[in-house]
């Protein structure tokens, strides 16, 4: 059986919410990633920093597994490396620049691909940079629930126990089917038009769903 049609059958089988459990995903996920050495690196290292709360979110990790599926470069379409973590005790923007600086000089590089942000303080700039209120986020993986489609809703980390640690607050079976979902509980369809398109360009194998408003 080709690598194709094997990627293909998996995509059916994964990303069918009836065809394997989460549990199987999850697995599956950890797999995928554990193989990958640059983000192995990235969670070893982010690891090593012990920052709170600190997961690798969204496109590394999603994109990552599409490019696995389509057999293409490994950095193919990845704008930047997600990575969040939530300190509630020092929100101030001096605070955060200097765990920036930490990570670029763990990583460097990766450097101009990281992004790394403090969830705790996200609500005091969001509004200014995007024209919408955004409430206070009570931790790292309560950000999740707030992207603009619910695939790409997934956070990794690296345990203690050399462990991948995965959460996605709404499964996992669209990123196996390479199927992009509204997530209407953040009413932002501009945001999902504009990803839905940069992302249908890099990867036409991508189901777009798309946004109804009135929903």
């Amino acid at each position: 059986m080709s690598k194709n049609s094997t990627a293909g059958r998996l995509m059916t089988r994964l990303g069918d919410p009836y065809g394997a459990t989460e549990e199987e995903r999850c697995e599956h996920l950890s797999k995928t990633l554990s193989t990958i050495p640059h983000i192995v690196e990235i969670l070893r290292s982010v690891r090593a920093l012990d920052l709170p709360d600190a997961w690798l979110v969204s496109g590394g990790v999603y994109q990552t597994v599409w490019n696995v599926l389509t057999g293409r470069p490994m950095l193919h379409g990845i704008k930047d490396f997600d990575i969040i973590y939530f300190d509630g005790k020092d929100i101030s923007y001096e605070a955060e620049d200097d765990v920036i600086k930490r990570v670029n000089e763990a990583l460097p590089e990766f450097a101009d691909l990281l992004e790394v942000r403090n969830q705790a303080r996200v609500h005091l700039w969001y509004e200014q940079r995007f024209g919408r209120p955004y409430r206070p986020l009570d931790c790292s993986m309560d950000a999740l629930t707030t992207y603009a489609a619910r695939t790409h809703a997934v956070a990794v980390r690296l345990t203690r126990e050399d462990r991948l640690a995965v959460h996605a607050p709404f499964g996992l079976a669209n990123l196996f089917a390479m199927r992009l979902v509204p997530n209407y509980s953040q009413m932002n369809p501009e945001t999902y038009a504009e990803k839905a398109a940069r992302m249908k360009a890099l990867w036409p194998e991508l189901e777009v769903i798309p946004w109804k408003n009135e929903a």
